[in-house]
């Protein structure tokens, strides 16, 4: 059983999260019917066990009291003791005090082997200890138990000593030999029911760590495949910006061009030749970057794929802009400079999807390219002279893929209508590496 945490944010990001336990309310849950059965077999054990160290002590004649009971009814009382350990894992607590009640009467019976019974009551502790799932139980069943053992061992010390002496025979030692008799079977006890104690709490906190470490474990699985399905997604997404950008500009500018050679097919036939020429050159173009951007996709990590189009190339997409019928003027303002590719790649993009957008929706005559090299950023500027609105509107992939990529960079995009007349994009993006 675990109790959980509650956390008072469910949904965004701890909607794929399971809570935490609070470990220090933790339950160890009951065992496996593996367990089970094991218990069944370390019970029998124990039977044969006991069984032969009260024959061959009996066979010795070193019985720890004299004279003993007869065989059958030692071999009984051992037989009740180790019973009960069949369940002790299910009923830890009910097994522990069965087992302390018949190790005293059986020491009242004057059983000839004190040995394997004091091991079972050791297993019974120490499973309490291990097993009870109610803490509060445990911790006090189990004392109870001892401060029984303790004034059981006081009564027969007690009558020990007011009883006729004992006879030590082979004592040698400075102290007497009543007094290190006492001293010798006080330790011991402590040091049996201590140790049986932490043994048992061990084993609980053996189990909790290891519950805990599954359960980290399982969190840092959930975790990976989060990511991993991030990363998938942010990287569909890329492509699916460079997929749009690629073909939507050239395949516009195709369009164009074989619409006009349409029309002057007849009439021109020399116009109507520089227009196919257009789209034959802006066919080849788009299939290239097609080619380069799939290379990239299979591409392993030491294979060299082709360069990604940068500011160099935008003079290009000027030319296409010229080929389709747009008056176009350019300028650099600031001192050119080397900026870094990935921001390189964005400008040219951005500048790409706002020429495409001009020719498609904004039946403009003119448009003006202007980059600005600023002392921290990159400005790129298209505005044109057309309708004045998008009609691909903020829905459409183009501005929404634009933002995208800014957003990588920490860049900004203004895209909106002109006072005059025109549309204008202007997209900003950081040149300088964030500390």
């Amino acid at each position: 059983m675990i109790t959980f945490r509650r956390r008072a944010k469910t949904a965004g990001r701890y909607r794929d999260r399971v809570q935490e336990p609070v470990w220090n309310e933790w339950r160890r849950p009951g065992p496996t019917a593996t367990q089970r059965k094991r218990d069944i077999g370390i019970a029998v054990l124990v039977l044969l066990c006991a069984v032969e160290s009260t024959v061959l002590i009996n066979s010795m004649g070193a019985v720890v009291y004299n004279p003993p009971p007869e065989l059958l009814e030692q071999l009984a009382w051992v037989f009740a003791l180790s019973v009960p350990l069949v369940v002790r894992r299910r009923y830890p607590v009910p097994v522990m005090v069965v087992v302390s009640v018949l190790f005293i009467l059986a020491q009242v019976q004057r059983i000839g082997d004190n040995f394997v019974p004091s091991a079972i009551l050791f297993m019974a502790i120490y499973t309490v200890g291990a097993w009870e799932r109610n803490r509060f139980l445990a911790r006090w069943s189990r004392i109870g138990v001892i401060i029984a053992m303790f004034l059981w061992l006081g009564f027969n010390l007690v009558r020990a000593l007011i009883g006729p002496p004992g006879e030590f025979e082979n004592a040698a030692g400075p102290m007497d030999p009543m007094l290190a008799s006492v001293l010798y079977g006080l330790e011991f006890n402590i040091f049996f029911f201590v140790f049986a104690y932490l043994m048992g709490e061990m084993a609980w906190t053996a189990a909790r760590r290891q519950t805990q470490l599954e359960f980290q474990a399982e969190e840092l699985r959930r975790s990976q495949e989060r990511n991993t399905r991030g990363a998938i997604a942010a990287e569909r997404m890329r492509i699916a910006r460079d997929l749009h950008d690629v073909v939507a500009h050239h395949v516009s500018v195709m369009g164009i061009q074989a619409s006009a050679a349409r029309r002057v097919l007849d009439s021109d036939a020399e116009m109507a030749r520089d227009a196919l020429q257009t789209v034959e050159k802006t066919a080849r173009t788009a299939i290239s970057e097609l080619r380069g951007l799939l290379g990239v996709l299979r591409a392993d990590a030491e294979t060299d794929s082709k360069a990604a189009p940068g500011l160099d190339d935008v003079p290009e997409l000027l030319d296409n802009a010229r080929a389709a019928g747009l008056e176009v003027s350019h300028g650099v303002y600031g001192d050119p400079r080397e900026v870094p590719s990935a921001v390189a790649l964005s400008a040219y993009r951005v500048v790409q999807e706002a020429l495409t957008n001009v020719v498609k929706h904004a039946n403009a005559r003119h448009v003006d390219v202007r980059m600005r090299f600023l002392e921290s950023a990159l400005e790129v500027e298209v505005a044109d002279d057309g309708r004045g609105l998008s009609t691909s509107g903020e829905s459409g992939f183009g501005l929404v893929g634009m933002r995208e990529r800014l957003a990588v960079h920490g860049g900004s995009l203004e895209a909106g209508p002109r006072r005059s007349a025109g549309y204008l994009v202007r997209a900003s993006l950081p040149t300088e590496e964030k500390a």
